[in-house]
């Protein structure tokens, strides 16, 4: 008893060193608040599965220099980037955590990527509140002109996915190794159609990213570090989960390799234990950190029965549409290449309550109960393609219907 007690409070600790911190949620009035105020506005875009986020939570917005500064200068805006689509969007390349400092206005005046040291984080907000400069980088747009690939861009296409593979760890040539869905299923497509080297690179990549797959819980880890899949960070963010237990179960449709067919059942349990709701719907993401800010190795390590008597790390249980679309969409995936019935029931019991509390009039569907800034495309267009692989698993008109009907809200 008294270990809990400790656990959890240690846990509390990044929460009551940042209450000095006065955060507020977005909003146009809050900018108008500054403008008033004669103050600058800062972003703290975040995730509640974010190690980095935790860290800069506990080292930086919890130093007295950096909370002083803040409380005299900014008005101080905290988000949670999976829960606000359109911002984590806008900002995804600064996160997370993302840090954007604007004018009363809106203007962007500093963009940055990541955890930020304490007397780092000082000296840039003092520099900016001194010379508040906009940005100039304002991305252009250009309307679609064509419709269709070029022969000419459809080869530079296919040569930049040759040149970005890693021949010697498998997936793409980067620091943080991932499974990158979009190439390893064009590796797979390519495979079908008698592309040999393809298939053997989507092989490779299947077998290495296997290694980011709890061997204890299931669920598959976001990243790993150091150019190779053995230095993971262990948050378990549903788009992940989806991607994992979709190409695997494609994969195994193809080749009914057994290893393939396991690694899609480690997400499925995983999915069914630890992310969904009573009511049959998909929460969000689980935690990369047992203790806030506290690097998860070592707990990741224990066997089943020491990681829960330490504690589960958190859940985020928002019900969102989107993610539940993803991971209906991969169960039904994995029925079709398995026979997984327990797969396609979770997945028909996911889309019900989604169709029951997040549908829109029209045929759309919101990302929250509350929807601030919504309805975004990703939400309406994960639940229409989740109906269409029911209906195409079930032949249940209603879900035709369903996807139909989310296609002429995203039309309209």
């Amino acid at each position: 008893m008294k270990r809990r007690i400790l656990v959890w409070l240690l846990g509390m600790l990044p929460a009551l060193a940042g209450a000095a911190v006065s955060w507020q949620p977005w909003s146009p009035a809050l900018f108008e608040q500054a403008r008033q105020q004669h103050k600058l506005v800062l972003l703290n875009l975040a995730a509640g599965w974010c190690h980095w986020c935790h860290v800069m939570d506990h080292n930086t917005y919890s130093d007295p220099r950096v909370t002083a500064y803040l409380q005299q200068h900014y008005l101080t805006i905290k988000v949670d980037q999976d829960a606000r689509p359109d911002l984590a969007n806008r900002y995804r390349d600064y996160g997370w955590p993302a840090t954007v400092i604007f004018l009363p206005d809106g203007s962007e005046l500093v963009k940055r990527a990541g955890y930020i040291d304490p007397d780092a984080f000082l000296s840039l907000l003092q520099t900016v509140a001194e010379n508040p400069a906009p940005l100039t980088d304002t991305p252009t747009t250009r309307p679609v002109t064509q419709h269709a690939l070029s022969d000419t861009l459809r080869h530079s296409l296919e040569e930049r996915h040759r040149k970005s593979y890693d021949q010697t760890h498998g997936g793409l040539k980067l620091a943080q190794k991932f499974l990158d869905a979009d190439s390893v299923e064009y590796m797979l497509l390519q495979a079908r159609l008698g592309d040999g080297t393809e298939g053997e690179r989507a092989r490779q990549t299947l077998n290495s990213a296997a290694r980011l797959i709890d061997p204890v819980w299931g669920g598959a880890y976001q990243y790993s570090t150091g150019g190779d899949w053995h230095y993971p960070h262990f948050e378990k963010i549903m788009s992940v989960q989806a991607d994992y237990l979709r190409l695997y179960s494609l994969a195994y449709a193809q080749w009914q390799a057994p290893e393939d067919l396991a690694r899609a059942r480690a997400i499925r349990d995983y999915l069914l234990t630890f992310l969904r709701s009573p009511e049959g719907a998909f929460y969000t993401s689980q935690d990369a950190d047992p203790i806030p800010g506290q690097h998860g190795a070592d707990y990741f390590s224990l066997n089943d029965a020491d990681r829960r008597r330490a504690g589960i790390p958190h859940i985020d249980t928002h019900r969102y549409s989107r993610e539940n679309g993803w991971a209906s969409e991969a169960l039904v995936q994995l029925y079709q290449a398995s026979g997984d019935k327990q797969a396609l029931q979770a997945a028909v019991q996911s889309m019900d309550w989604i169709l029951a509390h997040r549908r829109l009039p029209g045929g759309g569907f919101r990302h929250d109960q509350q929807d601030p800034a919504g309805p975004y495309l990703a939400d309406s267009l994960a639940a229409g393609k989740a109906c269409l692989a029911l209906y195409q698993a079930t032949a249940q008109r209603h879900w035709l219907a369903c996807a139909t009907q989310a296609a002429d809200f995203i039309h309209d």
